[in-house]
């Protein structure tokens, strides 16, 4: 199975993490999320090609080494948008292939978790809510159809009502996405990958 990651520009992701680290570091924080996120994703073995979409042209020698492909956003292309141009690009060899979309904001995501909610899926249209219940961190078409995104606030719902399954199982790592700095503390107590850990004080960031 294939997945698509969106990234938007460093310099403009995460604006609610802003005064976590400083402000002239923020761009690396945007970029370590991603890099944890995507080490853990490809480390999978049911994971076949990973998918960067970014409006960063820059962005593969940022991810060097993490054995992802790179694709640049069209323009004026929203989130949703993104997504169905990666999935579109991704089909192209894989007609009939499994196409998911996962948020770049994972820095504690273990691989098994991952792996069990690709199990789980068992060739069904699945979401993965967040731990708040309401956005998406994870969003599988079922085989050869389409992908069908509706990310955004309150995403979780939207997808539901869209057709897809809620994946019920702990899967703590993968509900565990990070928009705040109450959600990048309850990250680093289940641990943070190494990008992302680097980059705050210690006592803060226990790492994996």
């Amino acid at each position: 199975m294939d997945l698509v990651v969106p990234l938007k520009h460093p310099r403009e992701g995460k604006s609610r993490l802003r005064g976590t680290v400083a402000a002239d570091r923020h761009a690396e924080l945007v970029v370590a999320l991603a890099q944890d996120t995507l080490a853990a994703v490809t480390s999978v073995t049911r994971v076949r090609r990973v998918l960067v979409v970014t409006a960063e042209p820059d962005a593969l020698s940022l991810l060097a080494g993490l054995g992802v492909e790179l694709s640049v956003e069209p323009t004026g292309a929203g989130l949703n948008e993104a997504l169905r141009h990666g999935a579109r690009l991704l089909r192209a060899d894989a007609p009939r292939g499994v196409v998911g979309a996962l948020q770049a904001d994972l820095p504690a995501l273990r691989a098994g978790d991952l792996a069990r909610a690709l199990a789980e899926a068992e060739g069904r249209r699945v979401v993965v809510a967040d731990r708040h219940g309401t956005g998406s961190t994870l969003l599988l078409a079922a085989p050869g159809t389409p992908l069908d995104p509706h990310f955004g606030p309150g995403s979780a719902a939207r997808h539901i009502e869209s057709g897809a399954v809620p994946l019920t199982g702990a899967l703590a790592s993968l509900r565990s996405d990070v928009d705040t700095a109450e959600d990048l503390r309850h990250a680093a107590e289940l641990g943070l990958g190494k990008h992302t850990a680097a980059l705050l004080p210690a006592q803060a960031a226990p790492s994996r």
